[in-house]
């Protein structure tokens, strides 16, 4: 944790309680308030904090919405590189250098010709270790160190899988928006929604998502 995690959420909470005061917030910093509300902000302000100490690029600010417990919208802002990523479940936005595009995932039918991102091995224990390592073993090839950015990377169209564990409700609410409204499926690995975190599953092609999970199966 650094003072720009503590000071970046205290903003964020401030904005969020003077524009929208009936409002719940769920942040990694300060905890929840109004945690029954219907509408629900739910703040990482550093994702990826090894990354940002170590001057690496692949951090970001993840700021999603629940609306009555379903992750509605989410955006990841890089502000070293000047990019945001955003989606709302149906439709997902790249702004930056290039303009303001549309983005989608691309097609990838099988785990053999598959990029995975996992933020490390480290995160699995037990049966997870061995599950995460028969994903693994049948991908083309493995990335390390990418925090949120490769969900992102994913919505892109750039990479094809995530798989991670371990994870916390701000870890991923503001990621799935993005990455289901690019045309991809995020989901636990028993298949059910991975909006309180945990054990989770990102794929760009729904059917990659569903080889995915048949080897996490059990874990």
């Amino acid at each position: 944790v650094t003072e720009a995690d503590r000071g970046a959420e205290a903003a964020m909470r401030k904005l969020i309680n003077e524009t929208w005061a009936g409002h719940g917030i769920i942040g990694e910093e300060y905890g929840a308030e109004r945690d029954d509300a219907e509408c629900i902000w739910v703040l990482d302000p550093i994702d990826g904090t090894r990354s940002f100490i170590s001057g690496i690029p692949l951090w970001g600010v993840l700021i999603g919405l629940l609306v009555e417990g379903r992750p509605a919208l989410g955006m990841m802002a890089q502000p070293f590189t000047g990019e945001r990523f955003s989606g709302d479940g149906k439709q997902a936005w790249y702004a930056g250098a290039r303009g303001r595009i549309e983005l989608r995932s691309r097609p990838c039918p099988s785990l053999g010709e598959a990029v995975l991102f996992t933020t490390t091995p480290a995160l699995f224990k037990g049966g997870g270790k061995s599950a995460y390592e028969r994903v693994e073993s049948s991908v083309r090839m493995p990335r390390y160190g990418t925090d949120c950015y490769g969900y992102c990377m994913v919505a892109a169209g750039h990479a094809d899988l995530v798989v991670e564990a371990g994870l916390q409700p701000y870890d991923v609410v503001a990621l799935i928006p993005i990455v289901e409204g690019a045309g991809g499926r995020f989901t636990g690995w028993d298949g059910g929604s991975a909006a309180g975190g945990g054990k989770v599953v990102a794929a760009g092609d729904p059917r990659l998502h569903a080889l995915a999970l048949e080897k996490l199966a059990g874990a």
